[in-house]
């Protein structure tokens, strides 16, 4: 990993746990703190760090974190699911100097599984689709191209990798030998009702849901599955704008897309296949991603972010 990605912020009354590509996760210090001596509850930080082909870079988009945390909020309070959250505000426990960017959260025993729902063709499911017609082994109609919608949403499946790996998609009776008959056929029920309610609020707002990627955990104290981690963020989905919307071709996306293709332009005179990390994001690149995510903040919203 870079030495120059930016660390985890230390925390009064936590304990720094571990980070992903861009969160930073945080227990209860053994003294202070409104959580002290609390078991079941873990501190979750997003940073403004953005990942892309597999690593984290150095460079970082302002206000990211706070708008993935906000999004997530949102969507939590839309969906009727049960969900981690515990605490949102200073006043509720949350520190200060990460206000907006933090929650803590119920801890749950997490499913290895990334539950992926698609309802449009693209990315993975396309690649697989051109050699197979069949996306985590479900066979689709022929004659579908990038961008199509399908006549209902997929559930597909992946079994999380290490921070740096790929996720590998699985069949569904792979994940049945994962997690069992009954958490895969529940996971699944979840992860298509999400998704469903979901594409239609995105669409009454201009925006439409290609596909999403959320996860469970078993909530130890009530046996409950219940929704962690972020939801229906740029970083979990991808959103496109329905009016240019157009089968056939890559859709312009709310997401990270302006750091992928630099990162792999000529430009940026960085070779994928090396193992040094990539360079530090041009000034012009950080701006629009950033304006990207808050596009999609606001439009899905409709709110203005500040």
């Amino acid at each position: 990993m870079n030495s120059a990605i930016p660390t985890a912020p230390v925390l009064p009354g936590w304990t720094h746990l571990y980070s992903g590509k861009v969160r930073d996760l945080y227990q209860p210090a053994g003294t202070g703190g409104p959580f002290v001596g609390r078991e079941d509850v873990v501190l979750v930080v997003a940073s403004d760090r953005i990942s892309a082909f597999d690593h984290v870079l150095a460079t970082e988009i302002p206000d990211k974190g706070r708008i993935l945390t906000g999004l997530s909020l949102w969507w939590f309070e839309q969906l009727d699911v049960p969900n981690h959250l515990v605490a949102t505000t200073v006043e509720d426990g949350v520190p200060a100097s990460v206000a907006g960017r933090a929650m803590v959260c119920k801890k749950l025993e997490m499913f290895p599984i990334e539950c992926i729902s698609r309802g449009y063709l693209t990315g993975s499911g396309l690649l697989e689709y051109g050699l197979s017609q069949t996306v985590c082994t479900l066979p689709l109609p022929a004659g579908l191209v990038d961008g199509s919608r399908l006549e209902e949403a997929i559930f597909t499946p992946s079994a999380k990798a290490e921070v740096g790996a790929h996720d590998e998609n699985i069949s569904y009776e792979t994940m049945v030998e994962t997690v069992g008959a009954t958490v895969a056929a529940d996971l699944r029920k979840l992860t298509l009702e999400i998704y469903s309610r979901a594409e239609e609020i995105a669409r009454e707002r201009g925006i439409i849901l290609a596909d999403t990627k959320v996860e469970f955990g078993n909530n130890p104290a009530t046996g409950v599955i219940t929704l962690g981690d972020e939801v229906l963020t740029p970083d979990s989905s991808r959103f496109w704008d329905a009016q240019l919307w157009a089968p056939g071709q890559a859709q312009p996306s709310f997401d990270k897309q302006y750091v992928r293709d630099w990162l792999a332009s000529e430009e940026s005179g960085w070779d994928r296949a090396c193992d040094t990390p990539p360079p530090a994001l041009p000034a012009e690149v950080v701006e629009r991603t950033r304006a990207r995510y808050v596009d999609a903040f606001e439009r899905l919203t409709g709110t203005t972010f500040i």
